[in-house]
């Protein structure tokens, strides 16, 4: 029970690495309001987790009045917030920079780098008050970038700074910030992908052959990660960025040495 009796506060929460998050984080004793901008996910999520210790509110995190009121709610609800996990994103589309449209490239942003900002803003005060912590999702291309993904690997690439920023700056409060870096990972979002790209019929193993372990995990490893991240287990980690990619940004040494093996034989 890592979490007993603390409440997170999950954008994001009912689809993907944020579903795996809040069943692993009520599993470990906390308490959840989830937060998305889609009413059918949230039904759906519902229906799997539901229970008194969760509620569920749409909004959407681009939305400043939007979130205030959410952070207010939980609030209402619960008594107060120990966690704010950032992990409302979105990734489309798959496009180089010069073929993104500045609506595209706005969205973009707006989701993935304003959300967090939406949601530190009006949650600041609570955690200062909780001594609690933040953790963002982030994602290894924000770190060594990826072809035709330019607006979103700059989210991310944003989202990796601001950790940083803000773990230094909330530090004097005993506020933590953290966030994890997956590199591929089955969720719905990373389908839609998939379906974006000039041969899908290769996409699986590439999927599977960009990480060194050898596959492309569901979400559950990732939620693992986080779990750690907002508990008191890592109570003395702040302003790190931790890799969840099986080894994916050393991959190039795992199709060398099968290329090698091969000449070998």
């Amino acid at each position: 029970m890592l979490l007993k009796d603390k409440v997170i506060f999950l954008t994001g929460g009912t689809e993907g690495i944020g579903f795996e998050c809040a069943k692993l984080y009520r599993g470990a004793g906390a308490m959840l309001s989830i937060i998305s901008d889609s009413e059918e996910s949230i039904h759906q999520a519902a229906a799997k987790l539901g229970g008194e210790d969760v509620i569920f509110i749409r909004a959407d995190v681009s939305r400043a009045h939007e979130i205030k009121d959410a952070i207010a709610g939980a609030i209402k609800k619960f008594g107060r917030i120990d966690v704010i996990h950032n992990n409302a994103g979105i990734s489309n589309p798959s496009k180089a920079a010069h073929d993104t449209t500045e609506d595209e490239w706005n969205r973009l942003f707006d989701v993935n780098v304003k959300g967090i900002y939406n949601t530190i803003r009006f949650g600041i005060d609570e955690l200062k008050r909780t001594k609690g912590n933040i953790l963002n999702t982030g994602s290894l291309v924000g770190d060594i970038g990826q072809e035709i993904h330019a607006a979103y690997s700059a989210t991310k690439g944003a989202v990796n700074a601001l950790t940083k920023s803000m773990a230094l700056d909330y530090a004097p409060y005993g506020i933590r910030v953290n966030a994890v870096a997956p590199a591929g990972v089955w969720t719905p979002m990373l389908r839609t992908w998939s379906k974006q790209q000039p041969d899908t019929s290769l996409i699986e193993n590439y999927l599977d052959e960009i990480h060194a372990l050898g596959y492309c995990p569901e979400g559950d490893v990732v939620a693992d990660a986080c779990l750690f991240l907002v508990s008191d287990q890592a109570r003395f980690i702040t302003g790190c960025i931790l890799p969840v990619t099986g080894g994916a940004e050393l991959g190039y040494r795992r199709l060398v040495n099968q290329h090698i093996q091969k000449n070998d034989i």
